[in-house]
């Protein structure tokens, strides 16, 4: 085993960590505070030291460490972990405020450790395309974007559908556009729980005229996972929620004939991309660079600039709900 990695967390997605790292020859430790939980593991993953107490595993041996918590533990946990000079993959959100977010970025800096955040999606072989085709000119000038991510369920209690769902749309706009958003705009419902919505929309305008919107909701009838990108030469969709997970290229758009607004409506292009698995290639992403060499996908500057939308985005689905109670 060249690389050994200690998974904190052993819940739902937890388990897809340690499932993963062992098919990557590098899973090593595995955290998780549910005794009975941790035994049945241990039998599983009999060559993984087992612990109870994230602080205990601090002190091993390990390369690096994987947290797949509560969200509310994030920021205590890989704080105790980069004060050491560990590197960490924290699941999203990497904290639960701007400040905290920018604490641990800058203990990561002091300590020379790599702090990644999972904002799987940027793994992701589709996505990985899109950027591709954005850089190469494929759909001219980008100038529009939007993200559906809807489901029925899973109702969190401890936090809302935009810190639930949206990071992962956030994280995709800021990977596209490279630029944090000028002006946000957040409205949404609470109506399972009082102060917790259950849908938001979300609109950021960005530099260059650049204009994205964010959909998220647990309270919808079917699963959606669409992006749409539209650029002055072609346009693009991506459908995650698919069993196929079609992506495809539109040769349409809007020309300009004799000042008159005339529909381009072109061929439509299947576009194929690598079948990897996203939490495959962000995992061997991280144990690729537990040699201390520097991330630039899914790092500490891209925690940060999430948070920071998230935050101003909360803020102004806060001052909505304020306006109208107002009146």
């Amino acid at each position: 085993m060249s690389k050994k990695v200690c998974v904190i967390g052993a819940g739902r997605w937890g388990k897809n960590h340690i499932r993963t790292l062992d098919g990557l020859g590098c899973l090593a430790g595995i955290v998780d505070n549910d005794a009975a939980a941790l035994s049945a593991l241990s039998k599983e993953y009999p060559d993984a030291r087992c612990y109870q107490d994230y602080r205990e595993a601090a002190e091993g041996d390990f390369n690096g460490f994987t947290i797949a918590t509560p969200a509310d533990t994030h920021y205590t946990i890989a704080s105790t972990l980069l004060k050491k000079g560990k590197h960490v993959m924290v699941e999203k959100p990497v904290a639960l405020t701007l400040r905290e977010a920018e604490d641990l970025k800058k203990t990561a800096e002091e300590k020379r450790a790599n702090l990644m955040v999972g904002h799987v999606l940027l793994f992701h072989p589709a996505i990985r395309k899109i950027k591709e085709m954005i850089e190469g000119g494929k759909i001219g000038k980008l100038q529009y974007l939007y993200s559906n991510r809807l489901n029925l369920g899973t109702v969190r209690t401890e936090e809302n559908i935009l810190w639930s769902f949206a990071p992962h749309d956030i994280s995709l706009f800021q990977y596209f556009i490279g630029m944090l958003p000028t002006e946000i705009v957040s409205r949404g419902g609470a109506f399972l729980q009082p102060a917790i919505h259950d849908s938001t929309m979300t609109v950021l305008q960005y530099p260059d005229n650049i204009v994205g919107h964010i959909f998220v909701s647990w309270l919808h009838p079917f699963k959606e996972h669409r992006l749409v990108v539209i650029g002055s030469e072609g346009m693009i969709s991506f459908e995650d929620s698919t069993q196929d997970k079609h992506l495809h290229y539109y040769e349409k758009g809007i020309e300009w004939v004799q000042g008159k607004p005339i529909k381009r409506d072109g061929h439509t292009e299947r576009v194929e991309y690598d079948p990897a698995m996203p939490l495959t290639e962000e995992l061997k992403y991280f144990v690729d660079h537990l040699d201390g060499k520097s991330i630039d996908i899914s790092d500490s500057q891209s925690a940060v600039d999430v948070l920071y939308i998230l935050e101003k985005a909360t803020e102004s689905l806060l001052k909505g709900v304020e306006t109208i109670r107002g009146e």
